[in-house]
C-alpha cells in the first residue's frame, strides 16, 4: 500500500517525507527540487509489539510497513501541465491514497510560491488540480458510456452516477465528497479518479506551537474547517522538529518529547491514521523466534489472514487459536492463557480483529 505525499512547493513536504524514512530525499528552499518521487518504507508504531518483545526477547522483531513516496510539488495549471504537472500528476494517481502537506506556519526566510502563507488556497489550488484532471477523465468515460448505451440500456445506472460525480467536480467538489452504496462504489472505482483516493491533510506548524493549544492557529484552524466538510482528518505535524527527532535514538527521543511536552511524535500519529485511512489493521503473532504484525485489511476472515503468513496457511486451514493482547500480556504465556480458558478456537467465519494474537492451525 502507498500513500502519497503531495503539496505545493516549499510546503515541507520532502522535510516530512525526510523525517518519515530517513531516505534522504533532497530538501531545498525552491520549487522542484524533487522531480523523481522518492519511495520510503516506514514501519507502523505498535506499542503492543515492543511488550510482546519482552515478553519473549525474539531473534525477531518485525513490525508492519507501509510506503510513502514524495511527490514534487505541484503548482496552479499542473492539469494542462504547467510545472512538470502532467508527470506528477501520473504519480499520484499511482498511490493508493494521499497525505497533503499544508504550510500553517510563517517564516519570511522560506519562499512561498504564491507569495503569502493562506494554507485554504493553497488546498483549493492542488485540489481544483486534481478535479480538472479528473473532469477530463469522467468526460471521456460519459461520452464511451452514452455511444456504448444505443445497445445496452442496462448502462444507465452507469451514466447517472458518472453524470452526478461529474456536477460535483463541476462545483470544485471532490468526488470522495459524495456518498456511495457499494454497487456505485464499485463501479466509480473503475475510472480511478484521483479526488476520489481517501486523503489526510497534514498541517505543518511551527516548533512553538508544538505543546500549545493548536485551536490558536488560524491556519490550522482554516485548514481542519475545510477537512471536517469532506470528513477527512487532519494532523498538525512541525516537520523541522520531527525531521531533529528522527535522528534521535529510542531514549533520547523519549527525552526529547517530554521536553516539549507531548507523549507522541506528529509523525507517529500521522502513521498511524494513515494506516488506518488505507482500511489496513494489525494481527499479531509472537514467540520467541518472531514477534510481528501482519497487514490485512479490514473485514479479513480467518483463512484469508493465514494466506499472509503462507498460502499452505490458508489452503490447509482448520483453525485459528486466539487470544487478546491483555489476556496474553496478564497471563505471560500462550499456555498459560490456554489453561485459564482465555485462548478461542475460530474457524473460517471468524473476522479477525486488530490486535488478536493468533496461532494458527493447518493441514496441507
Amino acid at each position: 500500500m502507498k500513500l502519497g505525499i503531495v503539496g505545493l512547493p516549499n510546503v515541507g513536504k520532502s522535510t516530512l517525507f525526510n523525517a518519515l524514512t530517513n531516505a534522504g530525499a533532497q530538501s531545498a528552499n525552491y520549487p522542484f527540487c524533487t522531480i523523481e518521487p522518492n519511495v520510503g518504507v516506514v514501519a507502523v508504531p505498535d506499542s503492543r509489539l515492543d511488550v510482546l518483545a519482552k515478553m519473549y526477547n525474539p531473534e525477531l522483531y518485525t513490525p508492519a510497513v507501509i510506503e510513502f513516496v514524495d511527490i514534487a510539488g505541484l503548482v496552479k495549471g499542473a492539469s494542462k501541465g504547467e510545472g512538470l504537472g502532467n508527470k506528477f500528476l501520473s504519480h499520484i494517481r499511482e498511490v493508493d491514497a494521499i497525505v497533503h502537506v499544508v504550510r500553517c506556519f510563517e517564516n519570511s526566510d522560506i519562499i512561498h510560491v504564491d507569495g503569502s502563507i493562506n494554507p485554504v488556497r493553497d488546498l483549493e489550488t492542488i485540489n481544483l488540480e486534481l478535479v480538472f484532471s479528473d473532469m477530463e477523465i469522467l468526460e471521456r468515460r460519459i461520452d464511451a458510456v452514452k455511444k456504448a448505451m444505443k445497445g445496452d440500456k442496462t448502462l444507465a445506472s452507469k451514466l447517472a452516477l458518472y453524470e452526478r460525480v461529474m456536477k460535483a467536480l463541476e462545483e470544485g467538489k471532490s468526488a470522495r465528497s459524495l456518498e456511495y452504496d457499494e454497487e456505485e462504489r464499485e463501479m466509480i472505482s473503475e475510472v480511478a479518479l484521483l479526488t476520489i483516493k481517501p486523503i489526510i491533510y497534514a498541517a505543518n506548524i511551527s516548533e512553538s506551537d508544538i505543546g500549545s493549544d493548536i485551536n490558536e492557529n488560524k491556519f490550522y484552524l482554516a485548514v481542519k474547517e475545510l477537512a471536517d466538510a469532506e470528513k477527512s482528518e487532519v494532523i498538525p505535524v512541525c516537520a523541522e522538529i520531527e525531521a531533529q527527532i528522527a535522528e534521535l535514538d529510542d531514549d533520547e527521543k523519549g527525552m526529547f518529547l517530554e521536553d516539549l511536552g507531548i507523549t507522541e511524535s506528529g509523525l507517529d500519529r500521522l502513521i498511524k491514521a494513515s494506516y488506518s485511512l488505507l482500511g489496513l489493521i494489525s494481527y499479531l503473532t509472537a514467540g520467541p523466534k518472531e514477534v510481528r504484525a501482519w497487514t490485512i485489511t479490514k473485514g479479513t476472515k480467518a483463512p484469508g489472514a493465514a494466506g499472509k503468513i503462507h498460502s499452505d496457511f490458508e489452503r490447509g486451514f482448520i483453525r485459528a487459536e486466539i487470544v487478546s493482547f491483555d489476556d496474553l500480556v496478564a497471563c505471560g504465556s500462550m499456555n498459560a492463557a490456554k489453561e485459564k480458558g482465555l485462548v478461542r478456537s475460530e474457524g473460517k467465519e471468524y473476522v479477525i480483529q486488530d490486535g488478536d494474537i493468533v496461532l494458527f492451525r493447518f493441514n496441507v
